[in-house]
């Protein structure tokens, strides 16, 4: 390759490489979580009946609609599946890519490193194109490996392959859209900023469009993979519309990087001021400056998560009250007194893994922080190893609590309002939220102890977060063995509301957390920084 495109293929082995952990693990997780639904709702349906009677109540009720999208065809197992978990495995394949994409193109600009790969024999061009072909790769994996999955449960070959192709198309076009936003602002947090946003307003419009006026959800890149329809007449012309959008965000990015300088955005940056504000004179302060964007996003989030999910609680009961199959189902993974109550409770727990992921989020940002060599300026002055990570290692605590608060409260507030009973609803879900806390915290504990004893492999601690969130959504399905699903923090946690309260599982979790943090923070304190 000559000109703007030289040097693609190395640094297309050197995004492999740098990924060789974290893309595996997407790819499998997605995979997995597909095949186990699969797999649970042929034990659980086994007959044709059983399912048609299920899609009936999901086809009227407009929470489930909005929370997972149409069910066009119910009869089938593939079709139950799809509505089941094809929005949410999109979803994933978005995330996966746009972090792939900000992160080997904005973030590598802006830690200097693409400039000096830039000074070799690196064209223009290769950054990006490089990054395309990995996303892009890494997209085309998680759909064969739907496809192997789904027909090896005995699916329809057609339909798996629709399956597979569906949410790599929604990963694809994602791919895209962090392609231009890395071009647009000069940081990676921005860039990855705007493209969830993007995400976020492609999910509802789709949400509103699955009930509503349906022409919004063509409107989104997630409601064309949804209308592709997998195992219910397949609608390849769908993927048309993906390959061209995708095309063009592609072209715009191009474009967008031959016209602008190295390290600059289309929207530069807002100068700060001259002289640093007094209260940023504290490491304290200072980590509230780099986290408080990011704990406000997660915050806005988690609000309007825990409002959808306390809607769809007020009319689960119509759906499930005349089928034991689905009784069951939600019996087994959280709750044991209504089957209001067992929904609000599987909701509420994996309100507690997403926060979880932020727990993790913000811990991680000690390695980032470290990693672009802004802490050892910080250390240099009189501040000590262990009160610089505390800093941050406080709002991966207080934030992850203030975010279950929020959710528990929102979903207790949306509920309460359904059912009239706003003093009481609230209280009682924002307890069922909070308790939750103690298994975020082992997550935090994880990525504080990787980061001191293995810095270089402090990424891992996303992979735990993955491995314990298979095991809560699929390990009650595919009923496991206790001691596996034991290994998850979130099996201990009480399933509140529906459950007794025990505060010995919890005493235990805090105490475990403890144990991984003090050993993170003991073994930073002794290893060379950087």
């Amino acid at each position: 390759m000559k000109g703007g495109f030289s040097g693609t293929g190395p640094l297309i082995r050197l995004a492999l490489r740098l990924d060789r952990i974290r893309l595996p693990i997407w790819v499998l997780v997605i995979a997995a979580s597909v095949a186990g639904t699969a797999s649970s709702y042929q034990k659980l349906y086994p007959t044709a009946a059983e399912r048609i009677r299920i899609g009936d109540g999901i086809a009227h009720n407009p929470s489930l609609l909005a929370l997972s999208g149409p069910i066009f065809n119910p009869a089938a197992i593939g079709g139950l599946t799809a509505w089941k978990v094809l929005t949410s495995a999109v979803v994933a394949a978005a995330l996966m890519s746009l972090f792939t994409t900000v992160r080997h193109t904005r973030a590598e600009e802006e830690a200097g490193r693409l400039e000096l790969v830039g000074a070799a024999v690196v064209g223009r061009y290769a950054p990006l194109t490089a990054t395309l072909v990995v996303a892009v790769g890494a997209n085309a994996a998680i759909a064969l490996a739907v496809t192997a999955a789904l027909a090896g449960t005995g699916l329809p070959a057609g339909g798996s392959i629709a399956f597979g192709l569906a949410i790599a198309a929604g990963g694809v076009v994602f791919t895209g859209v962090a392609a231009v936003t890395a071009q647009l602002v000069e940081s990676a947090r921005a860039a990855t900023g705007a493209a969830a946003a993007v995400l976020g307003g492609a999910y509802l419009l789709r949400a509103v469009g699955d009930t509503g006026p349906t022409w919004l959800s063509w409107l989104s890149p997630i409601g064309w993979s949804l209308r592709l329809r997998p195992y219910a007449g397949d609608r390849w012309w769908t993927l048309a519309l993906t390959g061209a959008l995708t095309v063009v965000l592609a072209a715009t990015a191009y474009a967008l990087v031959g016209r602008r300088d190295l390290g600059a955005g289309l929207f530069a940056a807002r100068l700060g001021p001259a002289a640093a504000a007094p209260g940023l004179r504290s490491p304290l302060a200072l980590a509230w400056r780099l986290h408080r964007g990011m704990l406000v996003g997660w915050l806005v989030g988690v609000i309007v998560w825990g409002a959808v999910l306390g809607a769809a609680a007020a009319g689960i009961e119509g759906l499930v009250t005349d089928d034991s199959k689905i009784v069951e189902i939600l019996a087994r993974m959280g709750g044991r007194k209504g089957i209001i109550d067992a929904f609000l409770a599987t909701s509420l727990s994996l309100a507690g893994l997403a926060v979880a992921g932020y727990a993790v989020q913000a811990t991680l940002r000690l390695r980032a922080e470290e990693a672009a060599q802004r802490a050892e300026p910080v250390l240099a002055a009189r501040v000590g190893r262990i009160r610089w990570a505390a800093s941050h290692l406080v709002f991966a605590t207080v934030g992850a609590a203030g975010l279950l608060a929020a959710g528990g409260a929102a979903t207790g507030l949306a509920y309460g309002l359904r059912v009239h009973d706003v003093g009481g609803e609230v209280p009682r879900l924002l307890g069922a939220g909070l308790v939750q806390l103690p298994a975020a915290l082992v997550l935090a504990g994880v990525a504080t102890a990787l980061f001191g004893l293995a810095p270089r492999y402090a990424v891992a601690g996303w992979g735990a977060l993955a491995a314990f969130g298979v095991l809560l959504e699929l390990g009650a399905l595919l009923r496991l063995n206790h001691w596996i699903m034991d290994v998850s923090p979130f099996t201990h946690v009480p399933k509140l509301p529906g459950s007794a309260f025990a505060i010995t599982p919890l005493v235990w979790l805090v105490a475990v957390a403890a144990a991984l943090t003090c050993t993170g923070l003991a073994a930073f304190r002794r290893r060379d920084v950087g």
